[in-house]
């Protein structure tokens, strides 16, 4: 896997980065691992009615592959994907985008079990994530 200067899996964010700000967090507050369920459950309202596609650069379980199935269609609601990531499953190297009409709005990413990076178009969303996680730094 080749990663960027930033050490960071590099992925085509350019459609993304139009208009979002983001942050970082670490992945693992002392034993505890947030998952990509616990995100989505953090941000509730604000991405209940996204469709989202998922990439994976490492395939962890068998979940991943239905993930994977959903996202080659036409991607899949934010409670498909809740179901397909609970209970408990720790991604490596994973990017969820979820979109309304056509524009990605929430872009979330597992950098190797240890980083989240958050980017989106509303604010809110980021102010939700850095109160939960105090550790989080703007990218």
């Amino acid at each position: 896997m080749l990663l960027n200067e930033g050490g960071r899996v590099p992925r085509d964010t350019a459609e993304a980065g139009a208009g979002m700000k983001g942050i970082t967090f670490p992945a693992w507050d002392g034993k505890h691992y947030v998952t990509l369920a616990e995100l989505l459950v953090r941000l509730g309202s604000f991405v209940l009615d996204l469709t989202w596609r998922v990439e994976f650069d490492e395939i962890v379980d068998p979940r991943c592959v239905e993930i994977k199935r959903w996202s080659a269609n036409a991607g899949m609601d934010t409670l498909t994907l809740l179901s397909l990531t609970t209970p408990f499953l720790q991604l490596i190297d994973a990017e969820a985008r979820g979109s309304a009409e056509d524009r990605v709005m929430v872009v979330l990413t597992e950098v190797d079990s240890s980083l989240w990076d958050v980017r989106a178009v509303d604010e809110r969303v980021l102010s939700e994530l850095r109160r939960h996680y105090p550790g989080a730094t703007d990218l």
